[in-house]
C-alpha cells in the first residue's frame, strides 16, 4: 500500500508533465522549467515515501519473526 509521500510525489510528477506540456504548447520555457522541476521534485518524494514503506515493511516482519 502506498503512503502518502508517495501518493503526494506522483501528484507532483503529474503536475510536472502537465506545466511541462502547457509550456511545450505555448512555447513557455519558464513553465517547462517548472515543469520539470516539479517532476523531479516529485520522484524525489516517491522515493522517499517507498524507503519508508519499505523500512516500515521490514520493521513488520522483524517484528512478526520476534513474536513467533
Amino acid at each position: 500500500m502506498w503512503n502518502k509521500d508517495e501518493m503526494k510525489g506522483k501528484a507532483e510528477q503529474i503536475k510536472g508533465r502537465g506545466k511541462e506540456a502547457a509550456g511545450d504548447l505555448s512555447d513557455n520555457a519558464r513553465e517547462r522549467e517548472e515543469g520539470a522541476a516539479d517532476q523531479t521534485s516529485g520522484e524525489m518524494q516517491e522515493t522517499f515515501g517507498k524507503g519508508r514503506r519499505k523500512i516500515g515493511e521490514a520493521l513488520d516482519d522483524l517484528g512478526d519473526r520476534i513474536k513467533h
